[in-house]
């Protein structure tokens, strides 16, 4: 398992509303952000994947704000693997002040992998390398294999 380095946002004053609080549809897009950095850091960026006809859209998507997010201010955003079975897999993501540490907002992707035409991509048996490298992020109790 690869460690991986937490993204680091510096919140935009476009990206907040007239108190200088952050819109809640923006975390949808740290966490986008996040999950682009950290297939980065596996070698298997988007680009990577979209070269090789692969396309990944979003199934699902839960987030939890639990503090407000202001104008200014640098937030950490880690992003872990949680499941993966060849075929669509969950990413979580906390995001938490870089200066305090505190925790504001979690939550989680889930995702698909198609072909180029949008049928069912099987990773394992047409993509072995990018399978053994999702595979091998996630911790061996919670992989689960097609």
């Amino acid at each position: 398992m690869k460690k991986i380095v937490p993204y680091v946002h510096r919140v935009q004053y476009y990206e907040t509303d007239k108190m200088g609080i952050v819109h809640h549809s923006n975390y949808i897009r740290w966490f986008e952000e996040a999950r682009i950095d950290m297939l980065d850091q596996l070698g298997i960026g988007f680009d990577k994947i979209e070269a090789r006809g692969i396309m990944s859209p979003i199934l699902s998507v839960d987030c939890r704000y639990l503090q407000p997010v202001r104008f200014g201010e640098d937030v950490v955003i880690s992003s872990e693997l949680t499941e993966f079975n060849g075929i669509r897999c969950t990413i979580q993501y906390e995001i938490r002040g870089k200066d305090d540490g505190e925790l504001r907002t979690k939550g989680n992707t889930c995702l698909a992998f198609l072909k180029s035409d949008g049928t069912i991509l099987r990773m394992k048996k047409e993509h072995p390398d990018i399978y053994e490298t999702l595979k091998n992020q996630i911790r061996e109790e919670k992989t689960v294999t097609s």
